[in-house]
């Protein structure tokens, strides 16, 4: 393939050519070698979900925790987190997992976080169908409206949210081992801190406020507005769009700083 297709060495067009290489050969690495393939991007969530729908409405009364369909609910915020999750977790290895290419190639080294980002925020775009299924099927009592064109947004926002936390989060675990432990640890805590199974409206005060800068909650938010206007949050949102940004800086910050000492390490 001529340089001319892809872009000269150190352009934004050669740099987009080989993001979408390595995530392509992640996704392709993670199909081939399952049987179920696609079914994996979707099962957990799913899985997920229903569990937590069988637990909050079969076996325990919730109450006003959430809404009506709290299957629908669920997805909404799940089906980002598993995007979340896997990302982070995947960045805690990002440098390591490919130590020999990371040193040897020339290409900016955040290719290596911006990939993980790409290749799991593509396995969320293919399980919105399995959302759209549960919004068919439970028509009659989700609201669409304008408020819709709020995923996207919430998209754009889970993304620079991941590649700050990604550029700080990866070259830290290459300097400090034990992080990669501890950032397991706060995950798991960090999934029932998050709106996920509840709504930012049931948080009891002070835990409104709190809660409210966690910047996965202004991002799960807008996810759901478009089915449930009732959910939208302006302070919580427009705290996390400040701290999204924030991270995202301090992110690019950290990397730049850090990126010598990861290549020396490594």
């Amino acid at each position: 393939m001529s340089h001319a297709a892809v872009g000269a060495p150190g352009t934004p067009r050669r740099y987009l050519h080989s993001l979408w290489l390595l995530s392509a050969r992640d996704l392709k690495v993670r199909y081939a070698t399952s049987w179920l393939g696609y079914l994996w991007s979707v099962l957990d969530p799913l899985v997920m979900s229903a569990i937590y729908w069988f637990v909050f409405t079969q076996v325990f009364k919730r109450g006003s925790i959430g809404e009506e369909p709290y299957i629908v609910f669920l997805i909404l915020a799940l089906l980002p987190w598993v995007w979340f999750n896997t990302s982070v977790s995947d960045f805690t290895r990002a440098f390591r997992k490919d130590a020999r290419l990371v040193r040897s190639t020339s290409i900016p080294r955040s290719i290596w976080v911006n990939r993980i980002v790409l290749s799991k925020g593509m396995e969320f775009l293919f399980a919105i169908p399995v959302l759209a299924l549960f919004v068919i099927a439970n028509a009659d009592k989700v609201t669409i409206g304008w408020s819709l064109l709020w995923f996207p947004v919430a998209v754009l926002l889970q993304t620079l949210l991941l590649v700050g936390l990604g550029l700080l989060v990866a070259p830290l675990c290459v300097l400090y081992a034990d992080l990669e432990r501890t950032t397991a640890l706060i995950l798991r805590a960090l999934f029932y801190a998050s709106p996920v199974i509840y709504s930012v409206n049931n948080l009891p005060a002070p835990f409104d406020v709190i809660g409210a800068f966690n910047p996965l909650a202004g991002i799960f938010t807008l996810y759901r507005v478009g089915f449930f206007p009732d959910q939208w949050h302006t302070t919580t949102i427009l705290i996390s769009v400040v701290m999204t940004i924030g991270i995202f800086v301090l992110g690019l910050w950290v990397f730049r700083s850090l990126e010598r000492s990861v290549l020396k390490e490594l």
